[in-house]
């Protein structure tokens, strides 16, 4: 069996001396792994980081097998990002989000096309981490819907109304109004603007923060939980940085 594709680097783990695992999410066969002989080697190991953007062929005699990889660097995002901290611990995060997320050979156009979007802000926008934060979150409510859990922002679950929906409800996914959750905020989840919205533009902070609680949240409990390995490490360093700007010293 054999297929080709436009392909995004999530991880490349070592596997003896040199060579490779690759981990990548694709558009029309969604994440996919191979072995790369040599893929750590001195020639090759800088082709295979995390959000680089790749031309492969993924061969194998059976299609349950992990099979080989040959692959063709065709854009690397991380010329203008090298030495910039703050952009690269949202890019592990991102990447680490959407491979703990996906299921191996499942096809979700839209979660690669998201990641795509993701990881041009993250090459071209200087806004800074809030923004890089708020697209993440953006990205992970359609990995959500993608996998069949997506959060019902619509309307108001308890009244219908449209207006002033600022609450989620933890159990059924619904939006929530400020006037019908009231008497129950203390047992909802915040509802930022820019999510309630559709927006992504500036953001504040405690909503880019209440953002990744939301969609972190809905991520647990029905796709980290179940595959036993809880949140990313990528992706807590990077929640904590930003809770780390909001939190008085002591």
């Amino acid at each position: 069996m054999e297929w080709t594709d436009e392909a995004i680097v999530l991880s490349a783990a070592r596997l003896g001396d040199s060579d490779a695992v690759l981990e990548v999410m694709t558009p029309h066969h969604g994440r996919a792994r191979g072995f790369i002989k040599g893929g750590l080697g001195r020639r090759n190991k800088a082709n295979l980081q995390p959000g680089n953007q790749l031309a492969v062929t993924w061969r194998s005699r059976l299609e349950t097998n992990l099979g080989r990889f040959t692959v063709e660097l065709v854009h690397s995002p991380l010329g203008l990002m090298l030495g910039d901290g703050s952009r690269l611990a949202a890019l592990s995060a991102v990447t680490a989000t959407v491979a703990s997320t996906m299921n191996e050979r499942e096809l979700h156009e839209g979660v690669y096309a998201g990641l795509k979007v993701v990881l041009d802000l993250l090459e071209h926008d200087s806004s800074g981490m809030q923004d890089w934060a708020a697209a993440l979150t953006k990205l992970e409510l359609g990995i959500l819907s993608a996998v069949g859990f997506g959060l019902d922002l619509s309307e108001c679950a308890s009244t219908g109304t449209k207006e002033n929906l600022i609450y989620v409800s933890p159990k059924s996914g619904r939006a929530v109004s400020g006037e019908a959750g009231m008497p129950y905020k203390g047992r909802l989840l915040d509802l930022p603007a820019f999510v309630a919205s559709g927006a992504v533009s500036a953001p504040s902070l405690d909503d880019v923060i209440n953002g990744l609680k939301l969609t972190g949240y809905f991520l647990e409990r029905n796709i980290w939980i179940v595959h036993g390995k809880g949140q990313p490490a990528a992706r807590e360093r990077l929640f904590s940085s930003l809770l780390a700007t909001v939190q008085p010293h002591p």
